[in-house]
């Protein structure tokens, strides 16, 4: 994406230490206008501590965060006031309604109207339920009544959480069509961390991985996928023979054995090439096929196989 969009989120440097330990070292992303931008990584990655730090709740050891053009440092409030965000679960009152909700939100903010607040509660759609008690919303429901709080203020930036934990299917894919309604309508930018890959690789434009505190990449989904359209299954035996053959080429690369069959990345245009090779010396070749990457084998290729928070 081409820096002469509007950046929103500008994150250089990021570093948090607490003893002699890097919980985050040196991260640095762009979130820009009208994106939805996914933030994963493993369990003890640094994905909470970094989004702690982007929303004000820690402070960061080195670096600089700036959200709009206002510096988190030295612009504190200004900045804040760009964003909108749910850290772990939306915080409310369930023995209110989801109206009263959010004029306890308004009132700390300032300056929102009672209009301001019906034309987010349609935004959310939650007009219909916005005056019975909270106690009796679903878990969706209260998702989006903490969306519908964020959303007050009018940020440039929504910052989510994990907002897809405890959520059913059709929560989840409700949840994924607003966010994309949201960003349509309002043009704001979002950031997302979540463990649902497959969710993640159907809902953002661009994710940014880290581990162990460090970051790996930054990419669109579609950029990463295409790098990994080199994959190839063999079914084959005998195995070791086929193996032997194929381990001889330096255009064969990452060569495995997986559930009983022959895995590498290697030129899709030359299967046929390696396939004549492996008749000729013998080996039986029972099937070939171009194995289709998502973001979340990705995902365990370059965490190196980390369990996924």
């Amino acid at each position: 994406m081409s820096d002469d969009k509007e950046k929103v989120l500008t994150v250089t440097g990021l570093t948090k230490i607490i003893g002699k330990k890097a919980l985050v070292e040196n991260v640095s992303f762009d979130v820009y206008r009208g994106e939805v931008f996914g933030f994963l990584g493993p369990n003890g990655a640094g994905k909470t501590t970094t989004i702690r730090m982007l929303v004000g709740l820690i402070k960061p050891t080195k670096g600089r965060i700036a959200i709009g053009s206002y510096d988190i440092k030295s612009q504190f409030c200004h900045a804040m006031r760009q964003v909108g965000s749910i850290v772990e679960n939306p915080e409310l009152y369930t023995y209110l309604t989801g109206w009263e909700n959010l004029k306890q939100f308004a009132r700390m903010l300032g300056n929102i109207t009672d209009e301001r607040i019906a034309e987010i509660t349609r935004m959310v759609h939650l007009d219909k339920r916005i005056h019975d008690r909270v106690k009796t919303y679903s878990l969706g429901m209260k998702q989006r009544l903490g969306i519908a709080q964020a959303l007050l203020g009018k940020p440039k930036l929504l910052i989510l959480d994990e907002p897809t934990n405890g959520l059913d299917p059709a929560g989840i894919r409700e949840l994924r069509e607003f966010v994309h309604e949201l960003v349509r309508k309002e043009n704001m930018s979002v950031f997302i961390s979540s463990h649902l890959l497959s969710e993640v690789q159907m809902l953002c434009d661009r994710v940014a991985i880290i581990n162990h505190g460090k970051m790996i990449t930054v990419s669109t989904i579609e950029e990463l996928v295409t790098t990994a359209t080199d994959r190839v299954e063999w079914k084959v035996s005998p195995l070791e023979r086929a193996k032997a053959v194929l381990e001889t080429s330096e255009a064969i690369k990452e060569l495995h054995e997986q559930d009983g069959t022959l895995v590498c990345r290697m030129p899709l245009e030359q299967i046929s090439i390696y396939t004549k090779a492996l008749i000729e010396e013998g080996v039986q070749v029972h099937g070939v096929r171009e194995v289709v990457v998502t973001l979340e084998d990705l995902f365990m290729e370059l965490t190196r196989g980390e369990e996924s928070a």
